[in-house]
């Protein structure tokens, strides 16, 4: 049978109307066929692009934590160095 979230595909009936008035408008002979074929890969396209979606937040969220951490190591070496060079300085007489 169908996959969950897919139309049967059914028998082949010409759909009335007039002549297209947009670029993605289908012309009058397109069947119910080639309609839920269509129908069918722009599911499958949006079905996969939510997953796409998803493994792009989970990258963000990665990048994201890897940055704090960078940041706290950076703020902690200054924070080093800031000590350091204070020390250096009184033992120096500076």
């Amino acid at each position: 049978g169908p996959s969950p979230g897919r139309l049967p595909v059914g028998e082949e009936v010409p759909l009335e109307g007039g002549p297209p008035d947009h670029s993605y408008s289908l012309s009058s002979g397109t069947t119910s066929e080639e309609l839920l074929r269509k129908l069918n890969e722009q599911r499958d396209i949006i079905a996969l692009l939510e997953v796409k979606m998803k493994e792009m937040k989970g990258s963000i969220r990665r990048l994201r934590l890897a940055e704090a951490q960078l940041r706290e190591e950076i703020r902690e070496k200054d924070r080093l160095l800031h000590a350091a060079s204070a020390g250096t300085r009184k033992r120096h007489g500076l």
